[in-house]
């Protein structure tokens, strides 16, 4: 048996930072995107003082901006929703930070708790909205940021209404 570690073979690899990448300023990948969201999420300090409830009209807020991507902050009182949309040549990660949220597509419907991630390609329709009793929160990160938010016309999503609960 040999009882050289890893180690002692290779050498510790912090010993060779020419091998190691540098942390990105700004995320680039869409498992980046994801952990912005979920960084942010977690963090309620950044984002729970800047949200306002609105009776008659969805409340948001433009949280941050980057190189390419926006983060948005958005508030749903109860019965608010977006409309059957996509967001043209944007891909996007929505979280619910807090309440509940459903969310239509052509596929069927989902109930979106609190942690909840949905991650989407461009031209990805749905249609999201409050069903619940209570406000909810939610995080939107789009990339490239959001420059179109096409609405659509369409009862496909009003035909499926088995809904999926869908956590974190």
């Amino acid at each position: 048996m040999n009882s050289d570690s890893d180690v002692q073979i290779a050498g510790d690899i912090l010993e060779v930072p020419h091998l190691l990448q540098a942390p990105r300023e700004h995320p680039a990948t869409v498992a980046e995107f994801v952990g912005l969201a979920r960084s942010i999420a977690a963090d309620r300090s950044q984002w729970e003082h800047l949200v306002r409830y609105d009776a008659t009209t969805r409340w948001y807020h433009r949280l941050r901006t980057g190189p390419g991507y926006e983060v948005w902050l958005l508030s749903w009182v109860p019965g608010q929703g977006s409309g059957l949309h996509d967001h043209g040549r944007s891909s996007g990660v929505l979280t619910v930070l807090d309440g509940t949220l459903t969310e239509r597509t052509e596929r069927g419907t989902r109930v979106l708790a609190t942690g909840a991630q949905r991650v989407f390609a461009p031209g990805y329709a749905h249609d999201v909205v409050n069903d619940a009793l209570e406000p909810a929160v939610s995080l939107h990160v789009y990339y490239p940021g959001l420059t179109e938010m096409p609405m659509h016309t369409s009862s496909a999503c009003e035909a499926r209404t088995e809904a999926r609960p869908v956590t974190a």
